[in-house]
């Protein structure tokens, strides 16, 4: 048996249904791509935090490898005696130890809390390795006298330890039988060394710079 035709008003009711459930399923994926977006945007903005926190915890740590860092100036004080000054303005020299290479026979000089360098602490025995070495009684000011230099020193509240190698630029003057005068000059770096390898790095540059006379 057929079945009778629908009527005009069945028919308008049941398209209208069929467009209820196009807008109902359609409603449906916008609610979800509203929930994917509001996720989206929530994970977008943690991974904004987490690549922000990251590049302060780099620039932390770079700025405090620069604050670890250290080099020291020196201005001429007369012609005898250097004084010694972190570049770096925040920086606080609490305490210095000074080695001289072996073959002067010199003792460490410790100082304390007015890092300097002084030509007494050294000049004698550098006169005498001179005169030993043959080396010439009158220079220009280019010589150079390795030296390793510990450095206890604060920035920013905290306390850090660092050995460099340094060359003290000197001049000499005189005769051997008048006496000579010598005449600082000023400090260049060399580089950094561990605290059990800076007495070996300075004989060996003081072997270099005499020629192993």
């Amino acid at each position: 048996m057929n079945d009778a035709p629908e009527s005009p008003k069945e028919a308008r009711a049941q398209e209208a249904a069929a467009i209820r459930r196009r807008w109902i399923t359609l409603g449906e994926v916008l609610a979800v791509l509203a929930v994917l977006i509001s996720a989206l945007t929530l994970y977008l903005n943690w991974s904004d935090k987490q690549d922000e926190r990251a590049d302060k915890a780099a620039e932390t740590r770079k700025a405090s490898t620069r604050a670890a860092i250290l080099v020291l100036n020196a201005t001429p004080d007369g012609d005898d005696r250097l004084l010694l000054k972190p570049t770096a303005p925040d920086q606080i020299v609490q305490s210095q130890i000074i080695l001289f290479p072996k073959a002067l026979d010199l003792s460490p000089v410790e100082t304390t809390g007015d890092p300097r360098i002084e030509a007494r602490w050294f000049e004698a025995a550098l006169k005498r390795a001179r005169e030993k070495a043959k080396l010439p009684d009158d220079s220009v000011g280019d010589e150079r006298l390795p030296v390793a230099i510990t450095t206890r020193f604060v920035v920013n509240g905290e306390p850090h330890d660092v050995v460099s190698l340094y060359d003290i630029g000197y001049g000499i003057a005189g005769k051997w039988l008048s006496g000579h005068h010598l005449t600082l000059r000023g400090l260049s770096l060399v580089g950094h060394a561990k605290a059990d390898q800076a007495q070996t790095r300075i004989d060996t540059r003081w072997e270099r710079t005499f020629g192993g006379r």
